[in-house]
């Protein structure tokens, strides 16, 4: 008989217990010391029968993904000891999940006051791991929608060069759903289900925060694209993901950590080594600033302007209007609105945010965090601080947006400050060398330039 639920906190080691897929249903299984076991479930919708060529990519995928998705449960406790049940680690899959869960959990340790460096430690084999065989896949991809400008970007670009796609999400948002649809590519919206147990864990007393839920989406995307037959998962994260949010105690914390290149690069070698050699994972905005991202998406005209939103807190509230998107309070609005004043109309982004975030005096502080001035750069998906400085010092220039009072204060207070040869936006709309994109999408990236 399992033990009741108990303070996480209190547990000497957290288990991978088992994994199973049946009739298009992935079961994932954990459990703190002997508890009781807390049962995720991710469903794959009309999933097929898995071929015999790809039973053993499906498996180390379905694998992974139990492994990548227990972040969300072992952060309640970290416990000091791991424990996978079942074949053992080698030694790359064990590092990689090392590096995932302490750099993934960095901003969950710093605010919690914790130091999980020497703590995380998966348990693995020293073993050869023979090479893995590409399985056929199609030559199509799966693009992850986000409801935001960036992923509508990248799936643009995709289509302007005609390949073959489906817009996929994982998750219930209608705000998503309405995004996807809008792109006129085929759809596959993947649920996901916590484990009741976590709530309650949580009311136990658990440690709770940030977890690199880019991290598992990833791979509910590569068990998908076994599961179906797509070659490729291509994301639309940006290089300024790979910048990290601070620096504490000697370990930088990265509130997009797992949508940055370091694991991008880390997953993509891991799927060819262990799962299929022909699965590709990349970003397709990799080389491109988030102000170039948002330039371009400010250049793909009014399909997109009404259903996208980047707010995270006024996420799932669909309304007639477009402000209805946007809470106006949070980091996300705060920089899209920055990040796009550069490259739209003023009457149109009024429009789509519903108010003018730059003549509102009491986001001062906001604003500031954003630039990186007197503060930090916020926890969210949000650029850096020296772009943001340069849309800023953009607006200032011009007489439609500079009497408004953030960018006015900008213009007398912060920008004496600065030096204005490293305020230029030009340079940020330009490409850099570093990404994974295939072969047979590159002319996706041409058509971002």
């Amino acid at each position: 008989m399992t033990a009741p639920l108990a303070d996480p906190r209190q547990s000497e080691r957290f288990r991978f217990v088992r994994h199973t897929f049946v009739d298009g249903v992935a079961e994932l299984v954990y459990a703190f010391d002997e508890g009781p076991e807390l049962v995720e479930r991710v469903t794959f919708p009309g999933a097929p029968s898995v071929s015999a060529e790809r039973e053993a990519a499906f498996a180390a995928a379905l694998r992974l993904l139990h492994l990548v998705a227990g972040v969300s449960y072992y952060k309640a406790g970290i416990p000091a000891t791991i424990v996978v049940e079942g074949e053992a680690l080698d030694e790359d899959g064990a590092s990689m999940l090392d590096a995932l869960y302490l750099h993934g959990l960095a901003e969950f340790a710093y605010r919690n006051r914790l130091d999980l460096r020497g703590r995380i430690a998966f348990p693995f084999e020293r073993k050869r791991h023979a090479a893995v065989p590409a399985i056929g896949l199609p030559k199509r991809s799966l693009l992850p929608i986000g409801g935001g400008k960036d992923s509508v970007v990248a799936v643009e670009a995709i289509k302007s060069i005609g390949a073959e796609a489906t817009a996929a999400w994982v998750g219930n948002s209608p705000l998503i759903a309405e995004c996807a649809a809008r792109t006129g590519l085929p759809t596959l919206n993947i649920s996901r289900e916590l484990a009741p147990g976590l709530f309650e864990l949580n009311r136990l007393g658990a440690w709770n925060g940030h977890i690199p839920v880019t991290a598992i989406n990833s791979v509910i995307l590569v068990v998908a694209a076994v599961l179906y037959g797509y070659d490729s998962i291509v994301f639309a994260n940006e290089r300024s993901a790979s910048v990290a949010t601070l620096e504490y105690d000697g370990q930088e914390v990265n509130h997009q950590w797992s949508k940055g290149f370091g694991f991008e690069k880390t997953l993509h070698d891991y799927l060819h080594s262990h799962v299929a050699a022909d699965l590709d994972y990349c970003s397709l905005l990799r080389p491109w600033s988030e102000l170039a991202v948002t330039s371009a998406f400010a250049r793909l005209g009014s399909d997109y302007f009404n259903v996208f939103s980047s707010c995270n807190r006024n996420f799932r509230i669909l309304g007639p209007k477009p402000a209805d998107r946007w809470c106006g309070q949070c980091p996300k609005c705060h920089f899209v609105f920055l990040a796009l004043a550069p490259f739209m109309a003023k009457p149109r982004l009024l429009s789509i945010f519903g108010r003018n975030l730059l003549d509102d005096e009491e986001l001062a502080g906001a604003f500031d965090a954003l630039l990186e001035y007197k503060d930090h750069k916020p926890f969210e998906c949000v650029g850096e601080g020296a772009e943001a400085r340069a849309a800023m010092a953009a607006l200032a220039e011009r007489p439609e947006w500079s009497e408004d009072a953030l960018v006015a204060r900008f213009r007398s207070e912060i920008l004496p400050q600065l030096d204005r040869s490293e305020l230029a936006l030009e340079p940020w709309l330009k490409p850099g060398a570093s990404h994974l994109v295939p072969r047979r999408l590159l002319g996706a990236l041409d058509a971002l330039g």
